[in-house]
Protein backbone atom coordinates (compact mmCIF):
# COMPACT_ATOMS: atom_id res chain seq x y z
CA UNK A 1 0.00 0.00 0.00
CA UNK A 2 2.82 2.46 1.02
CA UNK A 3 4.64 1.62 -2.54
CA UNK A 4 1.07 2.71 -3.91
CA UNK A 5 0.58 5.90 -2.58
CA UNK A 6 4.13 7.30 -3.12
CA UNK A 7 3.39 6.31 -6.64
CA UNK A 8 -0.04 8.05 -6.79
CA UNK A 9 2.19 10.95 -5.55
CA UNK A 10 4.95 10.73 -7.87
CA UNK A 11 2.51 10.90 -10.31
CA UNK A 12 0.67 13.98 -8.93
CA UNK A 13 3.97 15.61 -8.36
CA UNK A 14 4.64 14.46 -12.45
CA UNK A 15 1.16 16.17 -13.49
CA UNK A 16 1.86 19.67 -11.13
CA UNK A 17 5.45 19.86 -12.83
CA UNK A 18 3.98 19.96 -16.11
CA UNK A 19 1.68 22.66 -15.62
CA UNK A 20 4.44 24.52 -13.87
CA UNK A 21 7.01 23.76 -16.95
CA UNK A 22 3.82 24.46 -19.73
CA UNK A 23 3.12 27.69 -18.20
CA UNK A 24 6.60 28.87 -18.28
CA UNK A 25 6.45 29.51 -21.65
CA UNK A 26 3.80 32.46 -21.23
CA UNK A 27 5.50 33.89 -18.60
CA UNK A 28 8.68 33.91 -20.58
CA UNK A 29 7.12 35.48 -24.13
CA UNK A 30 5.60 38.36 -22.16
CA UNK A 31 9.02 38.54 -19.92
CA UNK A 32 11.47 39.00 -23.02
CA UNK A 33 9.30 41.51 -24.68
CA UNK A 34 10.35 44.34 -22.67
CA UNK A 35 13.62 42.50 -21.02
CA UNK A 36 16.55 41.32 -22.63
CA UNK A 37 16.74 37.50 -22.17
CA UNK A 38 20.04 37.40 -20.71
CA UNK A 39 18.98 39.92 -17.88
CA UNK A 40 15.53 37.97 -17.80
CA UNK A 41 17.43 34.37 -17.39
CA UNK A 42 19.66 35.95 -14.89
CA UNK A 43 17.19 37.48 -12.60
CA UNK A 44 15.26 34.22 -12.94
CA UNK A 45 18.00 32.09 -11.66
CA UNK A 46 18.53 34.46 -9.19
CA UNK A 47 15.59 35.05 -7.28
CA UNK A 48 14.33 31.37 -7.56
CA UNK A 49 18.37 30.12 -6.18
CA UNK A 50 17.71 33.38 -3.13
CA UNK A 51 14.44 31.69 -2.18
CA UNK A 52 15.61 27.79 -2.00
CA UNK A 53 18.56 29.40 -0.32
CA UNK A 54 15.91 30.96 2.15
CA UNK A 55 13.75 27.64 2.85
CA UNK A 56 17.00 25.70 2.94
CA UNK A 57 18.20 27.93 6.12
CA UNK A 58 14.59 27.98 7.71
CA UNK A 59 14.73 24.40 7.51
CA UNK A 60 18.54 23.98 9.23
CA UNK A 61 20.21 22.48 6.09
CA UNK A 62 23.58 23.33 4.85
CA UNK A 63 25.22 23.56 1.50
CA UNK A 64 27.02 21.33 0.65
CA UNK A 65 31.02 22.81 1.47
CA UNK A 66 33.09 20.83 -0.70
CA UNK A 67 34.65 21.85 -4.33
CA UNK A 68 33.52 18.70 -5.78
CA UNK A 69 29.84 19.15 -5.06
CA UNK A 70 29.96 23.03 -6.21
CA UNK A 71 31.38 22.04 -9.12
CA UNK A 72 28.83 19.62 -10.05
CA UNK A 73 26.36 22.09 -9.24
CA UNK A 74 28.23 24.67 -11.87
CA UNK A 75 27.66 21.75 -14.31
CA UNK A 76 23.83 20.67 -13.60
CA UNK A 77 23.34 24.67 -13.61
CA UNK A 78 24.92 24.57 -17.36
CA UNK A 79 22.96 21.52 -18.33
CA UNK A 80 19.83 22.80 -16.85
CA UNK A 81 19.15 26.62 -16.72
CA UNK A 82 22.27 28.84 -18.05
CA UNK A 83 22.52 27.18 -21.63
CA UNK A 84 18.69 26.33 -22.05
CA UNK A 85 16.91 28.61 -20.22
CA UNK A 86 18.70 31.64 -22.33
CA UNK A 87 17.97 29.73 -25.90
CA UNK A 88 14.75 29.52 -24.94
CA UNK A 89 14.23 32.71 -24.14
CA UNK A 90 15.98 34.33 -26.53
CA UNK A 91 14.36 32.17 -29.34
CA UNK A 92 10.63 33.27 -27.79
CA UNK A 93 11.61 36.81 -29.27
CA UNK A 94 9.89 35.25 -32.64
CA UNK A 95 9.01 31.76 -31.54
CA UNK A 96 5.25 31.10 -30.19
CA UNK A 97 5.38 30.14 -26.67
CA UNK A 98 2.89 27.49 -28.37
CA UNK A 99 5.57 26.14 -30.36
CA UNK A 100 8.72 26.52 -28.15
CA UNK A 101 6.13 24.46 -25.79
CA UNK A 102 6.07 21.80 -28.56
CA UNK A 103 9.73 21.57 -30.03
CA UNK A 104 10.64 21.30 -26.25
CA UNK A 105 9.07 18.51 -25.73
CA UNK A 106 10.92 16.19 -27.39
CA UNK A 107 12.94 15.86 -24.59
CA UNK A 108 12.19 12.44 -22.89
CA UNK A 109 13.11 11.23 -26.51
CA UNK A 110 16.60 12.02 -26.34
CA UNK A 111 17.01 11.33 -22.95
CA UNK A 112 15.57 7.70 -24.26
CA UNK A 113 18.13 7.80 -26.96
CA UNK A 114 21.13 8.90 -24.48
CA UNK A 115 20.28 6.14 -22.48
CA UNK A 116 19.83 3.34 -24.82
CA UNK A 117 22.91 4.64 -26.84
CA UNK A 118 25.45 5.89 -24.04
CA UNK A 119 24.60 5.56 -20.24
CA UNK A 120 22.62 2.70 -20.59
CA UNK A 121 21.38 3.36 -16.99
CA UNK A 122 18.20 2.52 -16.98
CA UNK A 123 16.41 -0.63 -18.66
CA UNK A 124 15.42 -0.02 -22.21
CA UNK A 125 11.95 -1.90 -22.53
CA UNK A 126 9.83 -2.10 -25.16
CA UNK A 127 7.35 -0.51 -23.11
CA UNK A 128 9.21 2.85 -22.55
CA UNK A 129 9.93 2.45 -26.44
CA UNK A 130 5.96 2.11 -27.30
CA UNK A 131 5.62 5.28 -24.37
CA UNK A 132 7.78 7.35 -26.30
CA UNK A 133 6.07 6.57 -29.69
CA UNK A 134 2.77 7.19 -28.29
CA UNK A 135 3.79 10.49 -27.06
CA UNK A 136 5.13 11.14 -30.48
CA UNK A 137 1.66 10.20 -31.71
CA UNK A 138 -0.12 12.38 -29.26
CA UNK A 139 2.45 15.59 -30.18
CA UNK A 140 1.65 15.27 -33.94
CA UNK A 141 -2.31 15.00 -32.91
CA UNK A 142 -2.26 18.06 -31.32
CA UNK A 143 0.40 20.13 -33.21
CA UNK A 144 -1.39 18.98 -36.84
CA UNK A 145 -0.17 19.77 -39.79
CA UNK A 146 -0.81 23.57 -39.88
CA UNK A 147 0.58 24.38 -36.41
CA UNK A 148 4.07 22.64 -38.38
CA UNK A 149 3.71 25.70 -41.17
CA UNK A 150 6.00 27.52 -39.50
CA UNK A 151 8.19 25.31 -38.44
CA UNK A 152 10.59 26.57 -41.20
CA UNK A 153 10.68 30.03 -40.66
CA UNK A 154 12.64 31.34 -37.33
CA UNK A 155 15.26 28.45 -38.62
CA UNK A 156 17.73 29.35 -35.87
CA UNK A 157 15.41 30.43 -33.16
CA UNK A 158 13.90 26.92 -33.75
CA UNK A 159 16.81 25.32 -33.59
CA UNK A 160 18.33 26.96 -30.15
CA UNK A 161 15.32 25.21 -28.61
CA UNK A 162 15.61 21.78 -30.07
CA UNK A 163 19.63 22.33 -28.74
CA UNK A 164 17.84 23.39 -25.26
CA UNK A 165 15.99 20.35 -25.01
CA UNK A 166 19.11 18.32 -25.73
CA UNK A 167 20.80 20.36 -22.77
CA UNK A 168 17.40 19.30 -21.01
CA UNK A 169 18.27 15.68 -21.67
CA UNK A 170 21.52 15.62 -20.30
CA UNK A 171 20.49 17.36 -17.24
CA UNK A 172 18.21 14.65 -16.13
CA UNK A 173 20.53 12.13 -16.34
CA UNK A 174 23.38 13.72 -14.90
CA UNK A 175 20.48 14.99 -11.80
CA UNK A 176 21.12 11.07 -10.52
CA UNK A 177 24.01 11.87 -9.59
CA UNK A 178 22.71 13.94 -6.82
CA UNK A 179 20.41 10.88 -5.24
CA UNK A 180 20.79 11.29 -1.15
CA UNK A 181 21.04 15.17 -0.81
CA UNK A 182 17.87 16.58 -0.25
CA UNK A 183 16.07 17.78 -3.52
CA UNK A 184 16.23 21.41 -2.37
CA UNK A 185 20.20 21.01 -2.21
CA UNK A 186 21.12 20.49 -5.73
CA UNK A 187 18.03 22.99 -6.89
CA UNK A 188 19.50 25.43 -5.37
CA UNK A 189 23.11 25.06 -5.64
CA UNK A 190 22.17 24.93 -9.66
CA UNK A 191 20.63 28.05 -9.24
CA UNK A 192 22.91 30.25 -7.20
CA UNK A 193 25.59 28.78 -9.87
CA UNK A 194 23.83 29.66 -12.71
CA UNK A 195 22.95 33.41 -11.33
CA UNK A 196 26.70 33.64 -10.75
CA UNK A 197 27.64 33.30 -14.49
CA UNK A 198 24.67 34.74 -15.74
CA UNK A 199 24.43 37.90 -13.59
CA UNK A 200 28.09 39.30 -14.84
CA UNK A 201 27.00 39.02 -18.81
CA UNK A 202 23.73 40.36 -17.94
CA UNK A 203 25.57 43.88 -16.37
CA UNK A 204 28.14 43.60 -19.09
CA UNK A 205 25.75 43.18 -22.01
CA UNK A 206 22.17 44.49 -21.33
CA UNK A 207 23.07 46.90 -18.94
CA UNK A 208 19.62 46.49 -16.71
CA UNK A 209 19.84 49.59 -14.82
CA UNK A 210 19.32 51.59 -19.03
CA UNK A 211 16.34 48.75 -19.56
CA UNK A 212 12.56 50.12 -18.87
CA UNK A 213 10.38 46.89 -18.24
CA UNK A 214 6.68 46.49 -18.30
CA UNK A 215 4.44 45.70 -15.31
CA UNK A 216 3.51 43.02 -16.99
CA UNK A 217 6.99 41.47 -17.74
CA UNK A 218 7.88 41.93 -14.47
CA UNK A 219 5.01 39.80 -12.76
CA UNK A 220 5.77 37.08 -15.67
CA UNK A 221 9.49 37.29 -14.79
CA UNK A 222 8.36 36.54 -10.81
CA UNK A 223 6.10 33.81 -11.31
CA UNK A 224 8.54 32.29 -13.69
CA UNK A 225 11.18 32.53 -10.98
CA UNK A 226 8.89 31.52 -7.79
CA UNK A 227 6.57 28.84 -9.31
CA UNK A 228 7.88 27.60 -12.69
CA UNK A 229 11.76 27.35 -11.23
CA UNK A 230 11.88 27.53 -7.46
CA UNK A 231 9.38 25.23 -6.64
CA UNK A 232 9.26 23.26 -9.89
CA UNK A 233 13.02 22.23 -9.31
CA UNK A 234 12.48 20.82 -6.14
CA UNK A 235 9.68 18.47 -7.76
CA UNK A 236 12.07 18.07 -10.85
CA UNK A 237 15.21 16.66 -8.28
CA UNK A 238 13.13 14.52 -6.06
CA UNK A 239 11.36 12.65 -9.24
CA UNK A 240 14.44 12.33 -11.00
CA UNK A 241 15.18 9.72 -7.51
CA UNK A 242 11.94 8.14 -7.50
CA UNK A 243 10.66 7.96 -11.60
CA UNK A 244 14.10 7.70 -13.18
CA UNK A 245 15.44 10.06 -15.68
CA UNK A 246 13.04 9.10 -18.65
CA UNK A 247 10.14 8.80 -16.18
CA UNK A 248 10.58 12.29 -15.21
CA UNK A 249 11.37 13.79 -18.88
CA UNK A 250 7.66 12.28 -19.99
CA UNK A 251 5.82 15.15 -18.16
CA UNK A 252 6.80 17.33 -21.63
CA UNK A 253 4.28 15.24 -23.12
CA UNK A 254 1.92 16.59 -20.78
CA UNK A 255 3.46 19.96 -21.10
CA UNK A 256 2.56 20.04 -24.90
CA UNK A 257 -1.53 20.48 -24.19
CA UNK A 258 -0.92 22.32 -21.20
CA UNK A 259 1.45 25.26 -22.72
CA UNK A 260 -0.62 25.20 -25.88
CA UNK A 261 -3.50 25.75 -23.76
CA UNK A 262 -1.95 28.38 -21.59
CA UNK A 263 -0.65 30.44 -24.91
CA UNK A 264 -3.85 30.33 -26.35
CA UNK A 265 -6.07 31.23 -23.40
CA UNK A 266 -3.64 34.44 -22.44
CA UNK A 267 -1.56 34.77 -26.03
CA UNK A 268 -4.38 34.05 -28.26
CA UNK A 269 -2.23 31.54 -30.16
CA UNK A 270 -4.32 28.39 -31.68
CA UNK A 271 -5.56 25.16 -30.91
CA UNK A 272 -5.64 22.08 -33.09
CA UNK A 273 -8.97 20.57 -33.54
CA UNK A 274 -7.93 17.18 -32.32
CA UNK A 275 -6.32 18.04 -29.10
CA UNK A 276 -8.01 16.20 -26.91
CA UNK A 277 -7.14 12.74 -28.98
CA UNK A 278 -3.58 13.62 -28.67
CA UNK A 279 -3.99 14.36 -25.29
CA UNK A 280 -5.34 10.80 -24.85
CA UNK A 281 -1.64 9.08 -26.36
CA UNK A 282 0.32 11.73 -24.26
CA UNK A 283 -1.43 10.24 -21.17
CA UNK A 284 -1.13 6.71 -22.47
CA UNK A 285 2.75 7.78 -23.26
CA UNK A 286 3.48 9.21 -20.06
CA UNK A 287 1.75 6.12 -17.88
CA UNK A 288 3.89 3.21 -20.41
CA UNK A 289 6.95 5.07 -19.54
CA UNK A 290 6.58 5.96 -15.49
CA UNK A 291 4.39 3.00 -14.25
CA UNK A 292 6.94 0.57 -12.94
CA UNK A 293 6.38 -3.17 -13.79
CA UNK A 294 4.40 -4.94 -10.96
CA UNK A 295 7.06 -8.03 -9.47
CA UNK A 296 6.00 -11.44 -9.27
CA UNK A 297 5.66 -12.57 -5.58
CA UNK A 298 7.90 -14.57 -4.47
CA UNK A 299 7.02 -18.11 -3.64
CA UNK A 300 6.59 -19.54 0.10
Amino acid sequence: MRARNDLTTDLALLALLAVLWGASYTFIKIGVETIPPVTFIAARTLIAGGILFAIICWRGLAMPGDAASWRRFAFQACLNSVVPFTLIAAAERSVDAGLATILNATSPIFTFLLTALITRHEPVTTRKLLGVGAGIAGICLIIGTQALDGLGHQLWAQLAIVAATVCYAGAAIFGRGFKGLDPMLPAAGSMLCGAIMLVPLSLVFDQPWTQMPSTASILALLALSVFSTALAFVIYFRLIQTLGSVGTTSQAYLRVPIGVGIGALFLGESLGSTAWLGMGFIVAGVAAMTIPVRMPALAR
